[in-house]
């Protein structure tokens, strides 16, 4: 008879595993992080943005995992690695051992356009390619952040989860047991070539029977998914010196994609911190228009059509929902909601003690600037691609009817600061994109527009920032009127084309943001101690966009050989398998949200224009 449980801590002690030590596998709903250790450690179910069903990154004892691993004496020596077949997003970790070597092999199907089946599939192959190792499997679900109650039921082939709002089941090719503990584990032993074989698949109206899958089963399944990988990889249109790279930093993108809609998520995780045992704990799981420019640019440039249209389409969506006043809110749900509100999971204790642990996130709310020129931009770089409709051209000219009313105004810029606004530098500058962009595309396109308005204005933010947000004292630009700190987000000025790299003044804040905010190739975003407080009064890891911003930007102004040992140097500080998290703390150590977007965007960015740079293509 099915038991209802609410997940409970095993008696055997677990511990966080670096956030570095995990792969990522998806199905462009949703992903799942697995470990070194064979754990699936976090997915949410049936979307990104859903609550987790397995949460034990954020709390190992009420969390919830699914992991499968070898059972070794505490004496015997292991090796643990993992890759990823090439040019795919299927995962292969392995334990090697003086006894005998074996595999998991993970990936999540995915779903064919137009699909009405509502399931999402995790495949586990578990198979010893050397010798013999004994393996234990345990499956403790943890429904709604660990807040939901389940029953869990043996069936023939299997075990099935049911909460309130989700069921999942359990296939195996072996005999489960429960675990006491609302979970269910197994213990086999596998020799060289055997193999065992576990699929997790969800549903909503509680009707599953799971079914094991044959080795034919398995073997299309997984000839199928590692085909979508490689056909939508062999697009890929970049062939420079970081193929390996750029070409990961697609795939992971492509991951954090949410198919229905083409957005595409900051990150697929919350909370993993920005400081171990800091507050700078956030939910990413939404889209950012921040990320726009960058993503358009860098689908583009790479030869992902489909990805950039479809991600337009979003932004266009979004642009036809203007506020009344005409202005726009600085992120929104995957699927285009407006409502993030920012709750605190206390029951959690957060990954490695790091609380609090939020979901949503209270900065939709805030007023942001700079988002207009980052979506101007990427309107901009998209319209050289394809053209854009009147409809939209139309709602741009009300959006910018409202900018020029309010870029004056004090926000709470790029980073977010939880403090109180400032006049921040950045969202001048990007207040000028915005308008600079709609000119340019008004001229290309004979659309009707306000031109010498727009002129004007764009003159006038120009001159300002020249004359305000520059500090003769400190010979740099700042971070915000008034002040005299420096600010990583200064390099923007030389991508977005708003100042020249050559220019003595940018020269000036390059060497500076060198001397104050960078530590050996990592490039902090200010330093808090002298910039606009954030609220939060807490320390953090570099950042590593801006480290790829320095990069490009020395390599634009004709430093190359400073360019390149940044690039290189930062490119030794993704995870085992090329990926990165926000940000990289003092010996190395991946923090922040994991694998993060903006990071990887700017990866692409700076290695296509590291590559133009040394071919002597580049024009600045």
């Amino acid at each position: 008879m099915a038991q209802e449980h609410i997940f409970i801590p095993s008696s055997k002690n677990r511990t966080y595993q670096p956030i570095e030590d995990y792969g990522v596998i998806g199905d462009l709903h949703t992903v799942a992080l697995v470990g070194k250790n064979g754990a699936i450690d976090w997915c949410c179910i049936p979307r990104f943005d859903a609550p987790s069903v397995f949460g034990a990154l954020l709390d190992v004892n009420k969390g919830g995992t699914f992991r499968i691993s070898p059972v070794f004496e505490q004496t015997t020596s292991v090796g643990r690695r993992q890759m990823y077949l090439p040019e795919t997003n299927i995962l292969i970790t392995r334990f090697l051992t003086a006894d005998g070597v074996g595999e998991i092999t993970d990936f999540m199907p995915i779903k064919q356009p137009g699909s009405k089946v509502l399931q999402h599939h995790i495949i586990r192959e578990v198979k010893v390619v050397r010798g013999s190792l004994p393996f234990e499997m345990v499956c403790t679900p943890a429904f709604n952040y660990g807040r939901d109650q389940h029953t869990t039921t043996i069936s023939n082939h299997g075990a099935i989860f049911h909460s309130d709002s989700l069921c999942l089941g359990l296939a195996a090719t072996i005999p489960l047991e429960e675990d006491g503990q609302g979970g269910v584990r197994a213990n086999f032993t596998l020799h060289t070539n055997q193999r065992a074989y576990f699929v997790l698949e969800s549903a909503q109206d509680h009707d599953l029977e799971p079914q094991p899958l044959t080795t034919r089963q398995y073997e299309r399944a997984f000839q199928e998914t590692m085909s979508y990988w490689q056909n939508w990889l062999s697009q890929c249109q970049y062939q420079g010196r970081w193929r390996e790279m750029v070409q990961r930093s697609a795939l992971v993108l492509k991951l954090l994609t949410y198919a229905p809609t083409g957005a595409i998520v900051a990150a697929p995780t919350t909370s993993l911190p920005e400081t171990l045992g800091g507050a700078r704990n956030w939910d990413y799981r939404y889209t950012w228009l921040r990320d726009a420019a960058f993503s358009i640019y860098s689908l583009l440039i790479l030869g992902f059509y489909q990805e950039a249209e479809a991600f337009m389409g979003w932004l266009d969506a979004r642009c036809h929902e203007l506020k009344e006043n005409g202005s726009l809110q600085p992120m929104y749900t995957i699927d285009g909601g407006h409502d993030l509100t920012e709750l605190t999971l206390d029951h959690l204790e957060g990954y490695r003690q790091s609380s609090p642990v939020r979901i949503g996130n209270g900065a939709y709310k805030q007023k942001q600037l700079d988002i207009y020129g980052e979506l101007m931009d990427s309107i901009y770089i998209f319209n050289r691609h394809q053209d854009i409709s009147y409809d939209l051209w139309h709602n741009l000219r009300h959006l910018l009817d409202w900018l020029g009313q309010h870029w004056q105004e004090p926000d709470e810029g790029i980073w977010e600061v939880r403090g109180g606004q400032q006049r921040f530098l950045h969202s001048r500058v990007m207040s000028w994109v915005a308008f600079d962009r709609a000119i340019r595309i008004a001229r290309h396109r004979g659309l009707p527009a306000p031109l010498t308005e727009w002129t004007n204005t764009s003159s006038q933010i120009y001159e300002e920032v020249m004359q305000q947000g520059w500090d003769e004292k400190t010979k740099s630009f700042i971070q915000y009127y008034g002040s005299d700190a420096i600010d990583a987000s200064s390099l923007l000025m030389v991508l977005t084309k708003f100042t020249g790299p050559t220019d003595p003044r940018m020269r000036d804040t390059i060497d500076r943001i060198q001397k104050e905010l960078t530590s050996d190739s990592h490039v902090y975003r200010y330093n808090p101690t002298r910039a606009a407080a954030d609220g939060l009064g807490s320390l953090e890891g570099t950042f590593s966009p801006c480290s790829f911003w320095l990069a490009e930007t020395l390599a634009r102004s004709g430093r190359l050989s400073e360019a390149r040992l940044v690039l290189e140097k930062m490119l030794t500080y993704s995870n085992h398998l090329g990926l990165y998290a926000e940000e990289i703390g003092p010996t190395g150590e991946a923090l922040g949200n994991f694998p993060q977007a903006f990071t990887h965007l700017s990866l692409i960015s700076t290695c296509y224009n590291m590559d133009r740079a040394l071919n002597g293509t580049l024009l600045r």
